[in-house]
């Protein structure tokens, strides 16, 4: 039953980056917290663990993501390498700091990101343009900041890449392009800090790599990377705003019932 539910957690994570556009840790953290809990998983360590599982999988579903975009010529090449130094820096030192967060408090940050998150799709919020391009230190600051902010809630970054750059006067279509491309470094940077803070803790379940739990990462990507084309597919054949409406509705039910599971 514990690989099913990651199998359906994965199926239902690309599902919704597919047809939704949406980062998997939204999605993915809840859910893992719930089913790492009912498997009698270490309270203290159960979200740490299913924010670095997360954050591994990411690495997966990036790769996947920055080729479409790069495929159809919407990645802009010069600002993601403009951005990555920072977001690696800010996602590398996020993570290792959280490893010295109690559960507790993380899990209301976590909360947080998901409510905004979830209201942003039922409000179909959409960036302003007001300025031009920043310098190589103000692209270094703002992927610190992204980086940061991205690998303590395990989210690819693009809820705050696609609006900086929309603001900045990038195109949406390329702003969302550069986003996935930036996923990436936020990814493997998080995933090392995970991995490196979860290898001073003992009683961590295993398999697995420091925060990483093996089993829910290798069959988590397995299944959405095979449901995110499906997603895709479906988004222009079905009514999209009921969608996001359900949607957004389901993420604040997921967020509050995993804030209830380690309170």
């Amino acid at each position: 039953m514990e690989w099913a539910a990651y199998l359906g957690i994965g199926a239902l994570v690309g599902f919704a980056a597919g047809l939704l556009g949406i980062g998997g840790g939204v999605v993915m953290v809840p859910l893992l917290v719930l089913v790492f809990r009912a498997h009698g998983m270490p309270a203290d360590h159960v979200l740490h663990l299913a924010i670095g599982t997360a954050l591994a999988a990411m690495m997966f579903t990036s790769v996947s993501s920055m080729r479409a975009h790069h495929a159809h010529g919407s990645v802009d090449w010069k600002i993601a390498r403009a951005m990555a130094p920072g977001m690696l820096f800010g996602s590398f030192v996020a993570a290792i700091i959280a490893g010295w967060i109690p559960t507790r408090p993380l899990a209301l940050v976590f909360t947080a990101f998901v409510f905004y998150a979830a209201t942003s799709i039922l409000m179909d919020w959409k960036p302003s343009t007001t300025r031009e391009l920043p310098g190589t230190g103000g692209f270094f600051t703002a992927g610190a900041v992204i980086g940061a902010i991205s690998s303590l809630l395990a989210a690819g970054g693009a809820f705050m890449t696609i609006p900086f750059l929309a603001w900045c006067g990038v195109s949406l279509r390329r702003a969302i392009g550069t986003a996935a491309a930036n996923g990436l470094p936020i990814a493997i940077a998080g995933t090392a800090g995970y991995l490196i803070q979860g290898w001073r803790i003992a009683d961590l379940p295993g398999p697995n790599l420091g925060y990483v739990y093996l089993p829910a990462l290798a069959l988590v990507v397995a299944t959405s990377m095979l449901a995110a084309p499906l997603g895709a597919r479906l988004a222009h054949r079905l009514p999209i705003k009921m969608l996001r409406r359900t949607f957004g509705l389901l993420l604040y039910a997921f967020a509050i019932r995993m804030l209830m599971g380690v309170w």
